[in-house]
């Protein structure tokens, strides 16, 4: 069918206050909003002023009231444990009844913060929704962080209550939770007055008298004493929640999200964006410790009144590199959402996609790809062994939902390699030089989103408007700060290519290193790559490039680390002084799958460096650091 996008845009860009108003009739408001935009409320202004609503009502109650009872509201597939749950929108409003009972029983009212540090089970959804139903804040901390990182998150957000497990999966291991959790509070200036503990059967833990209580115990009894809690009204701009930027140090960055925008852009999102109808089956392979797992495991499809899945497992080695495709055809999820690197890994595995014809399909229409860039041959590679499209999409924690994408629901656009698609409404993107003035299409600069943002976007920072303004509005006035660097073609299509301090100066020349890892990535035997930039005392920095080569490559690594070198002088240019290919056994990766290029660097130009809070495997910097000294590099 022809893209709607254009008409749809240009309707926003018009008149965005109409847009927002006609976006606004999906969601079940309580009292109606007085304002749409209000541009002298907070910051920069906020959506849907004088409005009331509740999320969860929105996510749960109005589907069981209507005629969505019965169907399956979440799917929780573990792979590693090897069980599937389901829920209907029934059971999971009696779920979520039962625990928003427990926490108002132990003294949890409207604005009161409470930490959510679980693992990828059905009780971390529950106890978001619940959070949502009574107007407390919740605050997700990825499960199985550093007591460190946890305690200061503790001390900034000050929760009332922690709700937790005794352990999280991982493939081959099991990681008890109680140890970090009890450390966390130890190390914090604020306690809590309680933490709330699901045992899971693969490593119970102890429970501190007149301070733990048992998760499974305490809902059951609410449950069984016919408990009801109806959702509590709270103001549109009221926050929803506070999602930490991931590996911060020091202080951290309390993002906030508010209620009624981010329903809005979320169900918005649902359909226009991503395609999918209600009733149908949505999986975001993420964790709900990152923002994808807050908009696109529990908010965005319930909000919709799909089916979400919530898997617990890897894309490769639980058991193999088949188990995505087994999901797909086992539930009929009819789309996608995951990032580059589970792509990356599972072609790592299967280059030639032998396991894709073992599964049934058919339901499937589209795959979804973000977190960070997505090389074309990834894109090309999952394109021809799926025979789906593969969208590419941009966005960030602080926007809660894309910012660039390809619309599936308003008719795809024709597809650009490397890029992430076209702004969508709400974001008037810019590129601009350091100076703040608008280069020319197709040149470098960075990435801005002309204020105001759009409903959905973090109104500010958690207790903290003026570090706010200093992080993201005082550089660009009049902008929001991506801290991307891109650029924009002439046809309206945005090219992410690196953070900011991604770009590096080879002899007074800006050079992406997106660019030349799109290059690395196209050679046939390279299943990851990185590229940074390091100190030279001539050039300033020189690019420094790392492969992983695909299973069963038997290949001399020499011959194929020449081969990636001549490749990049080929299609970028002797101007990129690109000389030094190291190959390596895996990249050292965030546990939401972004590769800790900055850390490489420190390494690699023997500047100090500490442990990323967010490692997946902390050994990899070890394997790192032997293979940059066998080059002789970092000594």
């Amino acid at each position: 069918m022809a893209s709607r996008y254009h008409e749809v845009y240009d309707g926003w860009k018009r008149d965005p206050e109409k847009f927002w108003a006609n976006a606004a009739k999906a969601i079940d408001w309580f009292t109606p909003f007085d304002t749409v935009f209000d541009p002298n409320a907070g910051v920069y202004g906020r959506w849907f002023g004088g409005a009331s609503c509740n999320t969860c009502f929105n996510a749960v109650d109005r589907h069981v009231a209507g005629e969505r009872a019965d169907q399956i509201a979440l799917i929780h597939d573990s792979a590693i444990s090897g069980t599937i749950r389901k829920f209907t929108y029934a059971e999971l409003k009696r779920e979520v009844v039962a625990l928003t009972s427990v926490l108002k029983n132990r003294g949890v009212q409207k604005g009161d913060r409470v930490i959510i540090y679980m693992p990828m089970v059905p009780e971390a959804a529950f106890a978001m929704l619940a959070c949502a139903r009574i107007g407390a804040v919740h605050s997700v901390v990825f499960g199985g962080f550093a007591s460190h990182e946890l305690a200061t998150r503790i001390d900034d957000a000050r929760p009332k209550l922690i709700i937790s497990a005794s352990c999280g999966l991982e493939p081959g291991r099991v990681v008890a939770y109680k140890p970090l959790l009890d450390k966390a509070i130890e190390m914090s200036r604020h306690k809590p007055e309680a933490c709330l503990i699901l045992q899971r059967d693969q490593l119970p833990c102890e429970l501190r008298e007149n301070h733990d209580i048992d998760y499974a115990d305490a809902v059951a009894r609410e449950r069984a004493a016919g408990a009801n809690v109806d959702c509590v009204p709270v103001l549109a701009t009221d926050p929803l929640y506070i999602i930490y930027t991931s590996g911060t140090t020091g202080q951290p960055k309390g993002i906030v999200r508010d209620n009624g925008g981010h329903m809005v852009a979320l169900k918005w999102s649902m359909e226009n964006e991503f395609g999918v109808k209600p009733g149908e089956v949505f999986w975001a392979a993420s964790d709900v410790g990152w923002v994808v797992g807050h908009s696109y495991i529990v908010y965005g499809p319930l909000l919709h009144g799909c089916t979400t899945v919530m898997f617990e497992g890897k894309p490769v080695g639980t058991p193999d590199a088949g188990t995505y495709w087994r999901v797909i055809a086992e539930h009929g999820v009819v789309a996608l959402f995951t990032a580059p690197t589970a792509f990356r890994a599972i072609k790592g595995q299967d280059p030639k996609g032998e396991f894709v014809p073992k599964y049934d399909l058919s339901k499937f229409r589209t795959l979804f790809l973000a977190g960070e860039r997505a090389d074309p041959e990834t894109i090309k590679w999952a394109e021809q062994k799926l025979s789906v499209p593969v969208i590419d999409h941009w966005w960030q924690t602080e926007t809660g939902s894309p910012m660039t994408i390809n619309p599936a629901g308003l008719g795809l656009l024709p597809v650009k390699y490397g890029s992430p698609g076209v702004p969508m409404p709400g974001y008037d993107i810019r590129v601009l030089d350091d100076a703040g003035h608008e280069v020319p299409r197709g040149t470098l600069g960075n990435v801005v989103v002309k204020l105001p943002l759009p409903a959905g976007c973090l109104p500010t920072l958690w207790n903290a408007d003026d570090r706010f303004r200093q992080a993201y509005l005082d550089e660009f006035p009049g902008f929001y700060k991506t801290a991307d660097a891109g650029m924009m073609d002439e046809d309206g299509y945005l090219f992410v290519m690196a953070r900011t301090d991604d770009i590096i100066n080879v002899a007074g020349h800006r050079l992406s290193t997106g660019a030349m890892e799109e290059v690395l990535a196209g050679h046939p035997d390279v299943a990851e790559c990185a590229v940074i930039g390091i100190a030279d005392a001539i050039k300033g920095q020189v690019p420094l490039g790392f492969v992983v080569l695909n299973a069963g490559v038997a290949r001399d690594t020499g011959t194929i680390e020449t081969e990636v070198v001549t490749l990049v002088r080929e299609r970028i240019g002797p101007v990129a002084a690109f000389k030094t290919v190291v190959t390596i056994k895996r990249l050292p990766k965030t546990r939401s799958g972004k590769i800790l290029r900055g850390t490489m660097q420190k390494i690699a130009d023997k500047e100090e460096w500490t442990m990323p809070a967010t490692i997946d495997d902390p050994i990899i910097l070890d394997e790192i650091t032997a293979a940059l000294k066998g080059r002789g590099i970092g000594l």
